[in-house]
């Protein structure tokens, strides 16, 4: 049976051994102590279940769960699917809590009772636990640079201290912004997935991760359809610290991937969707044509020339003036033989930018 106002926590692991302990723990002492952790172990095979069962064996809170190794989608979904809660709290297992974070998203849940997910800003931190920026979120999602402050997404916000009073001082000119943003979030991904709160309601309606994005851009495809379902909130302070720098991490390693699932992601909701989008044509036409010209470089990176040709015409086709797009898709087409010094050329190219207004515009980590 449910019960509403426990926080089901899911923690999808894979060979994290060595840092998940800080991660159970921040969650395990948050002030808002309602809560259970389910932790996803998608096939470790570093002593990871040794560690849990031995750390947190005793702990009614934890869960433990082992399965075959099938993503971190899956792995979320499974989590999801075990849960007992009324809201759900995703993390992943190298990121930390600040304590009084599932507090005052509770309190935002309760206080807004049409709003369906929360999240916040988060700071990023290296591999030795210094802060390398206090406020990681515009850095990492390169859609905000369509939106330079909150309102320009926003258009209703309230004072901490009139959502969770217990916590004003501590927080006395931070706010929350709250709306339909299902049209903004077009642009791209504006949510990081260990910061959200969402009620159940609101993960069935949108039916969890899709497993079919394996490598990357799950996570923007859940959060464009959560907003799609309805009002979201936004807490403009960190909540979490965000690990950078590990090799293990999956946008490090992904950028095709990336780069194909954005397009994969959007183009069919744009068809689907287009009478309730309320975006500028022109914004949209520039988002893609960014989007596929992002696509265009990672494929002739990649050697695959021909497949990059397309998408440089397509983006050109959306944003004729591109003096940089022009270029690569007239290399694009130079024969085999020179393919490997055409992809030394672009690593020049890359390092070195252009005036292209569009050259540097990142729409996904």
């Amino acid at each position: 049976m449910m019960d509403t106002a426990l926080v089901s926590v899911v923690v999808p692991t894979f060979n994290r051994a060595y840092c998940i302990e800080n991660t159970i723990n921040s969650a395990l002492s948050q002030t808002y102590d309602h809560l259970e952790l389910i932790v996803i172990d998608d096939g470790s095979s570093d002593g990871t279940e040794e560690l849990i069962l031995s750390k947190y064996g005793a702990d009614p809170r934890v869960r433990y769960v082992f399965q075959p190794n099938g993503g971190v989608s899956n792995a979320r979904n499974h989590g999801i699917r075990l849960a007992r809660g009324g809201f759900i709290a995703l993390l992943d297992s190298d990121d930390l809590w600040e304590p009084w974070k599932l507090e005052l998203q509770v309190a935002v849940m309760n206080h807004l009772p049409h709003v369906g997910m929360v999240w916040t800003d988060m700071v990023a931190i290296n591999p030795n636990g210094e802060i390398s920026s206090p406020a990681y979120l515009r850095t990492m999602y390169g859609a905000y640079q369509w939106f330079p402050e909150p309102e320009d997404i926003f258009k209703n916000y309230l004072g901490i201290a009139s959502v969770a009073p217990q916590l004003a001082s501590r927080f006395p000119n931070k706010l929350v912004y709250f709306d339909d943003i299902f049209s903004p979030m077009l642009m791209g991904n504006l949510v990081h997935t260990s910061t959200v709160l969402l009620r159940r309601n609101r993960v069935e309606r949108v039916r969890g991760f899709r497993e079919d994005l394996r490598y990357a851009g799950e996570d923007y495809d859940f959060h464009l359809r959560t907003c799609r379902e309805g009002m979201v909130a936004f807490i403009n302070l960190s909540s979490i610290a965000y690990q950078r720098g590990r090799g293990d991490q999956l946008t490090e390693k992904y950028g095709l991937h990336i780069a194909a699932n954005f397009l994969n992601t959007v183009q069919p909701i744009l068809k689907k969707d287009l009478g309730r989008i309320t975006l500028p044509p022109k914004m949209i036409d520039n988002m893609l044509a960014a989007a596929h010209r992002c696509l265009g470089e990672e494929l002739i990176a990649a050697g695959k020339n021909d497949e990059a040709f397309r998408h440089f015409m397509a983006s050109i086709y959306r944003r004729p003036l591109q003096p940089r797009t022009l270029g690569f898709a007239a290399l694009s087409l130079l024969p085999q033989s020179l393919r490997e010094r055409l992809r030394q050329f672009y690593r020049i190219l890359k390092a070195r930018g252009s005036d292209d207004d569009l050259t540097h515009v990142p729409l996904y980590p």
